[in-house]
C-alpha cells in the first residue's frame, strides 16, 4: 500500500518491523489495555501512554516533590519530577543504541515514579509503618495509573508500559527489555545527581570519592553517566537480557554504596526527616480517625476499600509543600484576629 494511503500509525508500525532488533517490543504486538479503545491514526500505543502521563496531574505534581534533600529552596537541586526527565532521556539513549523501542522506554521510565510519596523514601518508609509494610513506591506508580488517576478511571495504560513502571527497582524484573532498561536508567541517574546535589550542598567534594571509583568511571558528572551508559550498552548488545558490564556494576554498586553512607544516612542531609517522618504520621491517623475530611474522591472510596488504603492514596499523591501546608492547617495554631 503507497505511503499515502496508510495511517500515520501504520507507517510507524512498518518502521518498527523494518528498524528495530528482532528482539525489541513492536507496539503492534502490544498485549493491549484493560479497556479496549480505538486506536490513534497518528501514534502508536506506546506514544499515547507516553502522552498520558504527561498531561497526568500525578506527573506534574512530580515538580514538588523530594529527590534527596528535602523541600529544597535552592532551585538548581533535583526533585522527582527532574529525576524523572533524567532517567527517560538515559533509557531513550541505551534503547536506540540496542535498536528497541525508544517510545516503550519513554513512557514507562515517565511513569515509573508517579506513586512515590512527598519527602522521598522518608515518606515511603512512614506509610510503611503506618499502612502497611509491603508499601512501595513502584506498587503505587501502578495504583496512580491503574486506580487513581482521572478521579478512579486511570490512564488504561498498555501491559508493557505498566509492566515496566511496576518492575523497575529491587529485584523485580521487567518482561520486556525495555521495561529492564528502565531498572538501569534509573540507578545510573540518581546515583549521578545525588553526587551533583550532594557537592552542591556541602555533604561530600569531588575529593571525598574514592579514588578507586574516580579513576574507573571517571571525573565528572557527565563523564560517569558516558561510562555508565556505554558498559549497559556494550553488555547488552547480544539482547540476552540488560545489564552492565562486570568491572563497572561493580563499581557502580560500590559508589551506591559510598552514597548511602555519605549522603542518603547523612545526619546534615536527613536533618529534617524525623520531622517530615511526624507530619505524615499525624496526618496519617487523623485522616485515619477522620477520613470525611478528606477530599471527596479519596473519601468516596473508603466505600469500597479500607480506611486506611484510602488515607495511604491521599499521602502519597501530596507534593512536599501540600503536605506542609495542610500540617500547618490542621495543627499550627492560626493568630486572632477580632472581626470589625
Amino acid at each position: 500500500m503507497p505511503d499515502e494511503m496508510k495511517t500515520v500509525r501504520e507507517i510507524f508500525y512498518e518502521r518498527e518491523r523494518t528498524t528495530l532488533s528482532p528482539r525489541a517490543c513492536l507496539c503492534e504486538n502490544t498485549r493491549g489495555r484493560d479497556r479496549p479503545e480505538t486506536e490513534c491514526v497518528n501514534r502508536t500505543e506506546f506514544q499515547r501512554d507516553r502522552d498520558r502521563i504527561l498531561h497526568s496531574k500525578s506527573f506534574r505534581r512530580l515538580m514538588h516533590k523530594t529527590q534527596v534533600f528535602l523541600f529544597p529552596v535552592d532551585e538548581h537541586y533535583r526533585t522527582r519530577l527532574t529525576h524523572t526527565l533524567e532517567v527517560t532521556q538515559i533509557a531513550r539513549i541505551i534503547a536506540r543504541a540496542l535498536m528497541l523501542n525508544e517510545d516503550l522506554c519513554e513512557a514507562a521510565a515517565l511513569g515509573h515514579d508517579l506513586g512515590h510519596t512527598p519527602f522521598g523514601h522518608c515518606g515511603e518508609a512512614v506509610m510503611q509503618e503506618c499502612y502497611d509494610p509491603g508499601f512501595t513506591h513502584y506498587k503505587q506508580s501502578l495504583r496512580v495509573v491503574e486506580k487513581l488517576e482521572k478521579n478512579g478511571e486511570g490512564l488504561n495504560l498498555t501491559w508493557e508500559v505498566r509492566d515496566g513502571i511496576v518492575n523497575h527497582s529491587g529485584s523485580n524484573l521487567a518482561s520486556t527489555l525495555e521495561g529492564r532498561i528502565i531498572k538501569f536508567a534509573d540507578r545510573i541517574a540518581y546515583i549521578n545527581h545525588d553526587i551533583d546535589d550532594s557537592i552542591r550542598g556541602g555533604i561530600i567534594s569531588d575529593e571525598d570519592i574514592p579514588a578507586e571509583y574516580r579513576d574507573v568511571l571517571g571525573t565528572t558528572h557527565g563523564a560517569r553517566i558516558n561510562t555508565m551508559v556505554s558498559s549497559v550498552i556494550d553488555a547488552s548488545r547480544d539482547l540476552t537480557d540488560i545489564r552492565m558490564t562486570d568491572e563497572i556494576g561493580r563499581v557502580t554498586n560500590g559508589l551506591r554504596d559510598f552514597l548511602f553512607d555519605r549522603v542518603y544516612l547523612n545526619s546534615k542531609a536527613k536533618r529534617e526527616e524525623k520531622k517530615a517522618r511526624v507530619l505524615l504520621e499525624q496526618l496519617f491517623y487523623y485522616f485515619r480517625k477522620n477520613p470525611e475530611k478528606m477530599p471527596e474522591f479519596y473519601y468516596k472510596n473508603t466505600a469500597n476499600e479500607p480506611v486506611e488504603r484510602c488515607v495511604c492514596d491521599y499521602i502519597a499523591c501530596m507534593t512536599d509543600r501540600y503536605a506542609i501546608d495542610l500540617y500547618k492547617d490542621l495543627f499550627i495554631p492560626k493568630e486572632w484576629i477580632a472581626e470589625k
